[in-house]
């Protein structure tokens, strides 16, 4: 329960407290960053403390753990910006692996954490997970129930909506909305030449703007989230010719951008990788869960 309240902290501090902006400037934002998840831990550790360990040391309970978790965060963040961001300037998936191994590395050191300040084994957390996946009878008590829940739905929307992010890139330019095309003409005639010639004569300018409206992305990100959310239930119930008519209904609200190349591979793309992660995280829920 206490390892599954860290990542919630984490998931909390790394993807709701860290803003866009603070994500575009990394390294000038980043004590605001590891600000963030001092607070959300040294809030969750001593909740911890005050309903379950009064009998233990608040120092080694609380303090260390929480200076050993934020300290680490910082080191790993650090590496990211410094060093991995580099040779990932222009590879989406390079991008994606870095992000994927950079929580990895995060949850290891929750995991580590528990083991030094805890006594909980690292080994045993290990097959622990393992074990609710692959034997049958092995079920969590109903607060781990419910946390693992949180967890999946957090996974399911804001993580995998940035990890979507990351593999598709920014919105082409070429896929902006047409809106419209405007001309306007100006015209300056000579009156001087009038008196030695039998037409006008003067100059004559026109300018054409074409008018481009960028798509709303806040809600082409809710849609994201709720197709998701939607495709782990159904994959939980087993449901999964249902999930087609999601799809369907995507590529019916799109159908006319679909004459477009460019559109139609950036639309495959995120949908597919959204249904891939989707069911993922359907299937695994249904596997701790039962």
């Amino acid at each position: 329960m206490l390892l599954l309240s860290l990542i919630i902290a984490h998931l909390l501090a790394d993807f709701y407290l860290q803003t866009d902006h603070m994500v575009q400037d990394k390294l000038k934002n980043l004590k605001k960053h590891i600000l963030h998840h001092f607070l959300v831990n040294i809030a969750l550790l001593t909740a911890g403390w005050l309903l379950f360990y009064q009998g233990e040391d608040p120092v080694t309970t609380v303090v260390w753990p929480v200076l050993f978790i934020t300290s680490t965060h910082l080191i790993i963040d650090l590496v990211k910006i410094k060093i991995v961001d580099q040779f990932t300037a222009r590879e989406n998936l390079n991008k994606l692996w870095f992000f994927v191994l950079d929580q990895l590395l995060h949850l290891f050191m929750l995991l580590i954490a528990l083991q030094l300040f805890y006594q909980k084994s690292l080994v045993s957390n290990i097959n622990r997970f393992i074990q609710l996946l692959f034997e049958e009878g092995r079920q969590l008590d109903a607060s781990s129930t419910v946390l693992v829940i949180v967890i999946i739905l957090i996974l399911g929307t804001t993580v995998s909506g940035h990890i979507v992010r990351i593999l598709l890139g920014s919105l082409p330019g070429q896929l902006l909305t047409f809106e419209g095309k405007y001309t306007f003409k100006n015209e300056l005639k000579e009156p001087a030449y009038q008196q030695t010639s039998n037409g006008d004569r003067g100059l004559s300018e026109q300018y054409s703007y074409m008018i481009f409206n960028k798509h709303d992305m806040s809600r082409g990100k809710l849609i994201g989230y709720i197709e998701r959310l939607l495709v782990i239930l159904l994959t939980y119930y087993s449901s999964y010719p249902a999930i087609a008519f999601i799809v369907t209904a995507k590529s019916i609200a799109r159908f006319k951008q679909m004459d477009d190349r460019d559109w139609a591979e950036y639309f495959l793309l995120g949908t597919l990788t959204s249904m891939f992660i989707g069911i993922m995280f359907g299937i695994l829920l249904r596997e701790i869960l039962n």
